[in-house]
């Protein structure tokens, strides 16, 4: 490169007057071959003079450094985002995160730097692996219940989040900057697993990750994590992080384009709310699509069924008003998740029902999530009430309904229900067209049936408006 990266050795410390100096004079002069070196000692708040002394060896050292005392104790993962808000701040392009107490050896820091000087590939992360080389880990002294610990967890996070790490919890880290500053680290937890957040963060948001050997060292340093919550808080957040990445739950600060994982399934490869819709259309029908939540249902439509299809224009406001089409003449009125978008139901059904005054046979679809299903009652019953891009609680929606409070809104807006379907959820949307999510099809559809209140993932009513007294005395005077 014709410019030297710009770098920053971000050593974190806490309670390490012992080691701080030996950690800094190991930081090798080598960087300085290929990069422009500033060392950040920061300290946090620390109860002996780790802060004194870091100050006294940077004095005079061979790049320019200082040495911070956070006035408030923020926790590894705290005093991490103070650290990567420094490195923004100050231009740098790189950051290497060292601990203070030596267990991660400052020496491997010009093998770690170099990937990011290549130009063949754009590198968000190195991570410097003691699990590479497994053996190699053991010898260094590290105990065999963590040892143990650190491949178990490894793999099932690996298994849960679809990625392919030797090691999830090394602290040896060096990030791109202007990767970090795209991410919503501010979100994260100020404990000992905003390292699995922050590798969560750059794998959703479609970052790449290099993984390089590191010698292990296990010293006299002493241990601030509690190992059990600390197993318990990153598995929850793997767990967290896969059903997000299946559309099923929702988290700001690990949500970005490429975090779910996309099902390429077709509407009309398992019994979907799009499927009972077009079977549900006369073939040759007129059909208005205010939703126009689904392109192959229209589609599907006009092809196999040779239906016209109307639709609702993106800049009609359906709160305010509704799309010009020859209202008298259609046949049917598709208005699939748009009941729940609208600030009021009510008054969209009564604009609905007066343009369909002078069409007598026409025919209403409405479909709405069922916020009783099971599986929003089983989050309520843990205080959990989780708003996502897609499915019930979507978070586009503006009211909930359950199947009975949807058949009584349109009962009070003049609508009568012609038939009622009740729909499973759509499993092959989260796990694929396979077995598995044709037989939770198979069960869900039997529990609806048995009790469609608790198990009815959606309900479809089809329905036709009634006339109101005002056009019945219009009628009779005529």
């Amino acid at each position: 490169m014709s410019e030297k990266l710009r770098l920053l050795v971000l050593v974190l410390a806490y309670n390490a007057e012992k080691t701080i100096v030996d950690v800094l004079d190991r930081i090798p002069r080598e960087l300085e071959q290929s990069c422009e070196v500033h060392v950040l000692v920061l300290d946090d708040c620390s109860h002996d003079t780790t802060l004194e002394r870091a100050r006294e060896r940077l004095a005079g050292f061979w790049c320019p450094g200082e040495a911070l005392r956070n006035p408030v104790n923020q926790g590894y993962g705290g005093n991490q985002k103070v650290g990567y808000r420094y490195a923004a701040e100050h231009g740098f392009d790189v950051v290497a995160m060292v601990h203070g107490d030596g267990q991660y050896a400052p020496e491997c820091l010009p093998r770690l730097v170099e990937p990011f000087t290549r130009r063949d590939q754009r590198v968000d992360a190195v991570f410097g692996s003691r699990m590479l080389h497994k053996r190699d880990a053991l010898k260094g002294g590290m105990p065999r219940y963590k040892f143990v610990g650190n491949m178990v967890l490894t793999t099932l996070q690996n298994r849960l989040l679809g990625t392919h790490l030797s090691e999830f919890h090394t602290g040896y880290r060096l990030y791109r900057v202007e990767t970090l500053s795209a991410l919503p680290l501010e979100l994260n937890t100020n404990d000992f697993d905003f390292d699995t957040e922050i590798i969560m963060q750059v794998v959703f948001s479609g970052g790449t990750i290099v993984e390089l050997p590191i010698p292990t060292f296990y010293g006299d340093e002493v241990c601030h994590v509690n190992g059990l919550r600390y197993a318990w808080d990153v598995m929850l957040t793997s767990l967290k992080g896969r059903l997000i990445r299946m559309g099923l739950f929702y988290d700001p600060k690990f949500f970005f384009p490429q975090t779910e994982i996309a099902r390429k399934v077709s509407t009309f490869s398992f019994p979907s709310t799009g499927k009972a819709v077009a079977d549900a259309i006369r073939p040759g029908s007129l059909v208005l699509d205010l939703g126009c939540a689904d392109e192959e249902l229209s589609t599907h439509l006009q092809r196999e069924k040779g239906c016209t299809v109307i639709s609702c224009p993106p800049d009609v406001d359906l709160d305010r008003e509704l799309p010009d089409a020859p209202w008298d003449k259609l046949d049917y009125v598709v208005a699939l998740d748009v009941l729940e978008q609208r600030d009021s139901a009510e008054e969209f059904l009564a604009r609905l029902r007066e343009r369909l005054t002078d069409n007598p046979g026409a025919i209403c679809i409405a479909g709405s999530a069922n916020v009783g299903f099971f599986i929003t009652r089983l989050m309520l019953l843990f205080g959990q009430f989780n708003y996502g891009r897609r499915g019930i609680l979507a978070l586009s929606h503006k009211r909930l309904f359950t199947i009975a409070s949807l058949a009584r809104v349109m009962r009070y807006a003049g609508f009568r229900v012609v038939r009622k379907q009740i729909m499973a959820a759509p499993y092959p949307r989260a796990l694929g067209n396979n077995r598995l999510s044709r037989w939770l099809i198979s069960v869900n559809r039997l529990l609806a049936r048995v009790m469609p209140g608790l198990f009815a993932y959606q309900v479809l009513l089809e329905v036709r408006h009634t006339p109101g007294t005002e056009s019945v005395l219009r009628r009779a005077q005529r």
